[in-house]
């Protein structure tokens, strides 16, 4: 028998957040989170989207034993906002057995209908910051910080349980030689000038402080239009600020401003880290650090994390400016392989402005909708 408990203590928040290091411990493929930072994003006290969404948390036992867990999400704006009466589901790992999954996907029904939502869908996270997918192609792909890895029987469970596919996502990737300068350099050069816009290269994380909240601002603009988006709020900013920003490597993140300093377009990149959390497996200290900031500055594969164009300034060539500096950083840095992360199949301008690099898709992921 399946029996569901609420995550109550930070000892069983503890267990929730290191479960998948139970069921994926064989595999080559799966990229372990560092535990002290996902405990930290599920404490009310630090991440502010709770402020905004509220999630209770749940293990499965069979046998005295944790075989599954779930996050069960209410995004308040969401909800209110935009007047989707959405019940959102995430960080959802099980072993292979359908009454497990089947109890923990029935504590997230409940829980949405007990809120009078409409519908239930996931896996998600609390934002379009976070992680979101069932990965249901590139099984023998190694994953990344930024998307979840699961092994091939998860889909079976979702159509078992009668969920259909909502939103599909493909992951591609192509050589950074790909990015041949002959396709941007000159377009660069005339983009600058018809529009009098320039670039904007950073060497320090200092230096990208003052700009960060026009580039989150940016970004609600820019993907404000793009189904179930919900935008980031002022004190998230701050939050993903301190978090975030000043992790990435400077130079990986690229600003386009026009003549008045107005910021028309961003792009951030970051450096895999994916070898380097498996060594850390978890933990930073003793010597995970060190895996990770020998990653940020050496790792021969670069992530194109979030890229952001104005909507006054998108299909105008601006996308030339971001990638002519690229090119640049990654021949600097000797960046061999290129990975896009989950991008909306049915968004087609992202598709477009990868075409002249020749990405190959290496992973299709999706979410599942079912009604409550």
């Amino acid at each position: 028998m399946v029996s569901v408990k609420q995550v109550q203590s930070k000892s069983d928040l503890k267990r929730f957040v290191k479960f998948p290091f139970s069921i994926y411990k064989d595999s080559p493929y799966w990229v372990p989170p560092i535990i002290k930072d996902e405990m930290a994003s599920f404490d009310k006290d630090e991440n502010p989207v709770f402020e905004t969404a509220e999630a209770q948390f749940f293990l499965a036992y069979r046998n005295n034993k944790i075989v599954g867990r779930v996050a069960a999400i209410i995004n308040w704006l969401e909800v209110k906002e935009q007047g989707l009466k959405k019940m959102r589901f995430g960080w959802f790992d099980f072993v292979d057995d359908l009454e497990v999954s089947k109890a923990l996907l029935d504590k997230v029904r409940e829980i949405g209908k007990e809120n009078q939502l409409e519908y239930m869908e996931g896996p998600v996270g609390f934002s379009n910051l976070d992680k979101v997918g069932v990965l249901t192609e590139g099984f023998d792909q190694i994953g990344n910080m930024i998307t979840w890895y699961n092994h091939p029987y998860y889909p079976s469970h979702f159509e078992h349980h009668g969920f259909a596919t909502e939103k599909k996502y493909t992951e591609s990737t192509f050589l950074a030689a790909n990015a041949d300068p002959k396709l941007f350099a000159k377009a660069n050069v005339l983009i600058k000038k018809r529009y009098g816009l320039r670039e904007m290269n950073f060497e320090k994380s200092s230096e990208i402080m003052p700009w960060v909240d026009k580039m989150f601002d940016l970004f609600n603009d820019s993907y404000s239009k793009l189904s179930s988006f919900v935008k980031i709020t002022d004190i998230q900013k701050e939050y993903f600020k301190k978090k975030y920003i000043s992790f990435i490597n400077p130079e990986y993140i690229k600003f386009v401003v026009d003549a008045e300093d107005n910021l028309v377009a961003f792009a951030i990149v970051m450096p895999s880290f994916s070898g380097a959390l498996q060594k850390a497996n978890g933990k930073l200290f003793p010597f995970g650090i060190f895996h990770l900031l020998h990653a940020r500055k050496h790792s021969k594969d670069a992530i194109f994390y979030l890229i952001g164009i104005h909507p006054k300034y998108q299909n105008k060539g601006v996308t030339s400016i971001i990638f002519n500096e690229f090119h640049h950083t990654f021949k600097k840095r000797g960046v061999v392989n290129c990975i896009r992360t989950p991008e909306l199949e049915d968004n087609i301008a992202i598709q477009q402005m990868w075409k002249h690099f020749d990405p190959k898709v290496i992973k299709r992921r999706c979410t599942y909708v079912k009604d409550l």
